[in-house]
């Protein structure tokens, strides 16, 4: 089937932390390692509902800067600071239209949307955007998706999904979609370029 739609991850792809950042200097702070650090903010007990939508993802943010005695705009400020949007994809991403349809399929808190309105700009570049804090599943459950296909008005066939995570890679492939494993922007470029030549 011809591709016509090209969905993308949010956090690992558009968004990366840089390497050398100052989580470590706060998980030093904090008196632990940079991975507890990190498995808290990620991994805590109320992250997957919040994920799925049962817990709003600023009262998760407040739960987590309160263990750590902060306030939620220190914690955002010292742990997501050296994040930093990708804008040559995001020029690519761009240029894919009005040729393929764009996507956005992120298994995220229901603030997402509102950092995509502030920090990330980007609404504008994406005709559908799937948050899974807004819909109640997450990848890489086949509905997730399915749903952004059919947002999106194609088969799942006819879609590329990228994402850093290789299980949500194989859960596109499981739907139905064509999938690249996000290693690099170079990389990547280079998959979609043989995917969609």
């Amino acid at each position: 089937m011809t591709i016509k739609a090209v969905i993308w991850d949010f956090g690992g792809v558009l968004v990366r932390t840089d390497p050398d950042n100052q989580r470590d200097a706060l998980a030093a702070r904090l008196g632990m390692s940079r991975d507890a650090l990190e498995a808290r903010v990620f991994d805590g007990d109320n992250r997957r509902r919040a994920q799925l939508g049962g817990v709003d993802g600023e009262q998760y943010l407040q739960e987590v800067a309160d263990q750590f005695a902060m306030t939620v705009q220190e914690l955002r400020e010292a742990f997501f600071g050296a994040d930093h949007l990708d804008h040559a994809l995001m020029a690519y991403i761009r240029s894919l239209r009005p040729q393929y349809k764009t996507g956005l399929l992120s298994n995220a808190m229901n603030n997402l949307r509102a950092a995509l309105t502030v920090e990330y700009p980007i609404l504008d570049a994406f005709d559908a955007i799937v948050i899974s804090g807004e819909v109640g599943v997450m990848k890489p459950h086949p509905a997730i998706y399915l749903l952004a296909a059919e947002r999106l008005g194609v088969q799942p066939a006819e879609a590329v999904f990228v994402d850093d995570f290789i299980q949500n890679v194989r859960g596109a492939q499981e739907a139905g979609m064509q999938a690249v494993h996000f290693t690099s922007r170079e990389q990547t470029l280079a998959d979609l370029q043989t995917l969609l030549s």
